[in-house]
Formats: structure tokens, sequence, C-alpha cells
């Protein structure tokens, strides 16, 4: 009787360990920017010191997560990237990929005020990655539509001119600079970047937008 009064006891103290600690972070950017418990901080240490051993360096085995995060990102297992982001992230936190892969997934969740914070960041860390201004110039276009304020479209229109700088070749970049400049109804704006991007890719110019230029 006291054996199993023990035991009792035991499976009481790991439950109440494991409610203390946060639950769902690895579903977060950066794990929630929470204090872990002392359990997942010692799950942290084992994953990175196995990680060590399997890559040489933290940096490579990072490389390794971030792809198999964007695979989960391209099949819409949201839950499973941000999982395999979070763990990169842990690994190695100057990857400005996983900071990219961050605002996408907020940026699916409609969260764009959050997800502009996370994309900016991997301007920072690398600023000359076209797609990335291509991301947070939808988030900034999103928010512009959420709230009307004009500088969101300003700072979309912005990121997408930095785009097509770093990569001229960029008809997607191209075509949204013609919707930006169509919301404000600037038709010289507007129609050099149809002509442009018809240079490209006709179709990446959207036939209501064609309408306005008229």
């Amino acid at each position: 009787m006291k054996k199993v009064l023990f035991l009792i006891m035991l499976i009481q103290i790991s439950c109440q360990s494991q409610n203390d600690c946060p639950q769902g972070i690895n579903l977060l950017p950066m794990y929630g920017e929470v204090k872990k418990c002392e359990q997942q901080i010692q799950s942290d240490k084992e994953f990175l010191l196995q990680s060590e051993k399997q890559f040489k360096s933290r940096e490579k085995a990072a490389e390794l997560y971030v792809s198999k995060a964007w695979e989960y990102f391209y099949k819409d297992d949201n839950d499973t990237a941000m999982k395999r982001f979070n763990q990169a992230w842990l690994l190695d936190n100057t990857n400005p990929q996983v900071y990219w892969g961050f605002g996408n997934l907020l940026g699916k969740k409609n969260e764009f005020e959050e997800s502009i914070k996370y994309l900016k960041k991997s301007i920072e860390l690398d600023p000359n990655n076209a797609p990335v201004y291509e991301c947070i110039a939808t988030s900034y276009s999103q928010m512009f539509l959420k709230t009307k304020d004009i500088k969101y479209l300003n700072l979309a229109i912005e990121s997408l001119k930095k785009a097509v700088k770093i990569d001229p070749k960029n008809g997607r970049a191209y075509g949204q600079l013609a919707s930006s400049y169509a919301y404000i109804m600037q038709k010289d704006s507007l129609r050099k970047y149809i002509k442009i991007t018809d240079k490209i890719d006709p179709k990446l110019v959207n036939p209501e937008v064609r309408k306005i230029a008229k």
C-alpha cells in the first residue's frame, strides 16, 4: 500500500511539474519569448548537443531545419513548419530565413502587424533578399486595407522598389507595384509598371488594374 501511495505521489509531482511548463510555445515564433521551465530548458540543451554532434556546427544544423520548415510551409502544414523554424532559431538566431519563415506564417494567420516585425528582422540580417521585400510589402498592403492609413501603402511601394532593385527581372514585384499605384490613382506610375511587367509576364498584371490605367 505504501508503494502505491509513493507511486501516486511521484505521478502527481510529475504532472505538477509539467503543468508549470508553458504549453504550446513551439507553435509561436521564438517560443513565444516566454520563460521556459527546467524540463524545457534541459530538453533544449540535449537537442543542441545532439545537433552539434550530428552536424558539426549549430549553423549547419539550422540550415537543415530551415529547409524542412519550408517543406512543411509549402505543404500548408503550418504547425510543423513553425516547430521546425523554432528549432532552427534555437540553433542559430542569426539565420535570416528563420525570421522570414516566422513572418510568412504569421501572415498566413492574418497577423500582419506581427508579421512585419519578423520580416523586418530578416531584412536587417540579409538586406539583399528580394522575396522578403515582396512579403513585407504584402503585409504592409494588408495593413493599408485594414486601416486605410496611406503610410502602409507607401511602405509597401518602398519595399517593392527595393525588391526590383535587387532583382530587376522580378515580374511579381513589378505587378504588385502596378496594383499599389492603382489604389492611389497615380496613372503615370501605374502605366510605367504595367509596361515593365508586360515585358516579363503580362499575366502578372491584374485585369482590373489594366482598366484603371486606361
